[in-house]
């Protein structure tokens, strides 16, 4: 699932609603400094993420021509992208 800019905006602002309504953060700058901020900061971990998966899914393919018969993709995916997120400091 591709998410939009306008998600991203919605997502961000729901958070930051809720944190000024819990008390959570001050804001030192205008409001929608911190907002664009935050739709900046989720769009760029998405990405992130997404070269991830397309990392993983291509060492999986070469696995997968290597070793034909014996290879369970469904189970490698996982283990392979917690590997690689950790390699990589992508936060999942």
């Amino acid at each position: 699932m591709r998410l939009t800019q306008r998600e991203f905006q919605k997502i961000a602002e729901l958070v930051l609603k809720k944190w000024k309504k819990d008390q959570v953060v001050n804001f030192k700058v205008d409001e929608k400094a911190v907002l664009a901020r935050a739709v900046k900061a989720l769009a760029e971990d998405y990405q992130k993420e997404l070269d991830l998966d397309r990392e993983v899914n291509r060492m999986l393919d070469d696995l997968e021509r290597s070793n034909a018969g014996q290879f369970q993709r469904f189970k490698m995916y996982p283990m392979l992208k917690q590997k690689l997120a950790k390699e990589k400091k992508v936060i999942l």
